[in-house]
C-alpha cells in the first residue's frame, strides 16, 4: 500500500527521470570544471601577469557567487534573444550542465590555486635539482597534488548536485526532461508532500554516498597500482 503510494507521487513529479537527469548534469559539469578549473588554477599559481591579484580576487568572488544571479545570467545568455540563443540551449540538460559549469569551475580553480601556491614552489625546486623538464616536472606536480585536487572535484560535485536555483531558472523544471531531484523535492514541498519529499532527499544522499564510496574505491586502486 505504502510502495503504491510512493509510486504514484515519485510519478507525478517524475522521480525516475529526474535521477537519471540529475546525475548527467552533476558528473558532466564536475568533470568540464574539473578539467577547466585545475587547468586555470594551476595557470594562475604558475605565471605572473598585470592584473593577477585582481583575478585572484574575482575567482574568489565567484566561488561564494548566488547561484540564483548564474542561472539569471545563463537564461539572459541562452534566451531566444540572447547571444546564445540560437544554440537552443534554454530549458534543456545542456544549459543547466552550462550553469553548473559556471558555478563550480571558480570553486576547484580556486582551492587548486591555494593548495599550488603552497607546495609548487617547493616541487618545481625540488624538480629542477633532479634535472627534470618542464613536462615531467609538471607531471610530478599534478602527482604530488593529486589528494588535494581530488578533494576539490569531490566539493565542486556536491555543490552540483545539490544546487536548486541555478537549475529552476535555466531548466524549468519540465518533467521528464530537466527536472532533477534536487527541483522534485521543491516542487514536493510546495504541494505540502513532506515525507515524501524528505524521503527523496534521503535518496539523493545515498546517491552521493555511493558515488564518492566509488570514487574512493577507484582511487585507492590506483595508489595500490603505483606502489607495485
Amino acid at each position: 500500500m505504502l510502495k503504491t503510494l510512493f509510486d504514484e507521487i515519485f510519478s507525478d513529479v517524475g522521480v525516475y527521470s529526474a535521477i537519471l537527469v540529475t546525475l548527467r548534469m552533476a558528473v558532466t559539469s564536475t568533470f568540464l570544471s574539473a578539467v577547466l578549473g585545475t587547468f586555470l588554477g594551476l595557470v594562475m599559481e604558475r605565471y605572473s601577469f598585470p592584473g593577477k591579484r585582481l583575478a585572484v580576487r574575482i575567482n574568489r568572488t565567484l566561488m561564494g557567487v548566488p547561484p540564483v544571479v548564474v542561472g539569471l545570467l545563463v537564461y539572459m545568455l541562452t534566451m531566444r534573444r540572447g547571444p546564445l540563443g540560437k544554440l537552443e540551449l534554454l530549458f534543456t540538460v545542456e544549459g543547466m550542465i552550462l550553469a553548473q559549469t559556471i558555478i563550480i569551475t571558480p570553486i576547484i580553480c580556486g582551492m587548486v590555486y591555494t593548495y599550488a601556491a603552497k607546495t609548487a614552489p617547493g616541487i618545481r625546486v625540488f624538480a629542477k635539482t633532479m634535472g627534470a623538464g618542464k613536462l615531467q616536472t609538471d607531471l610530478l606536480l599534478l602527482k604530488e597534488m593529486k589528494h588535494e585536487i581530488y578533494f576539490a572535484v569531490v566539493t565542486g560535485f556536491g555543490r552540483s548536485i545539490s544546487e536548486v536555483g541555478a537549475v529552476m531558472l535555466v531548466g524549468g523544471n519540465i518533467k521528464g526532461h530537466t527536472r532533477t531531484m534536487t527541483t522534485a523535492i521543491s516542487l514536493l514541498k510546495s504541494q505540502g508532500i513532506f515525507t515524501e519529499g524528505l524521503t527523496l532527499g534521503i535518496l539523493l544522499l545515498i546517491m552521493a554516498f555511493i558515488l564518492q564510496c566509488m570514487a574512493d574505491f577507484f582511487r585507492k586502486e590506483s595508489q595500490e597500482d603505483e606502489n607495485y
